[in-house]
């Protein structure tokens, strides 16, 4: 049974932030990577702890894959079966500073 994708605000308005950057510059490119997005996301419905642990978080709650040069940052909650998109990260930014809760 797939687990339930959630996208927190943050998460979403990243993707948003992203698109339209690549968009400014090459609308083709941006589709595609909007879809690769996507689908990178999709495949944790079926494997939630495919990413390894992200080493930044110390409760060892967070987890992360990449897609591109993006890092995708999530909650895998075992109990409810749920993912939580925490951020869209470019690998070449800083560490994020990601929500505690």
């Amino acid at each position: 049974m797939d687990w339930e994708i959630v996208w927190t605000e943050p998460a979403a308005a990243d993707l948003e932030h992203i698109v339209r950057t690549v968009a400014s510059h090459n609308p083709t490119a941006a589709e595609s990577l909007r879809v690769e997005l996507l689908e990178s996301v999709e495949v944790l419905a079926r494997f939630p702890l495919i990413g390894p642990t992200y080493e930044g978080d110390r409760t060892g709650r967070t987890r992360e894959i990449l897609c591109r040069k993006y890092r995708i940052f999530y909650r895998a909650i075992e109990e409810r079966q749920r993912v939580e998109l925490l951020t869209l990260w470019h690998s070449a930014r800083r560490e994020p500073k990601l929500p505690n809760g």
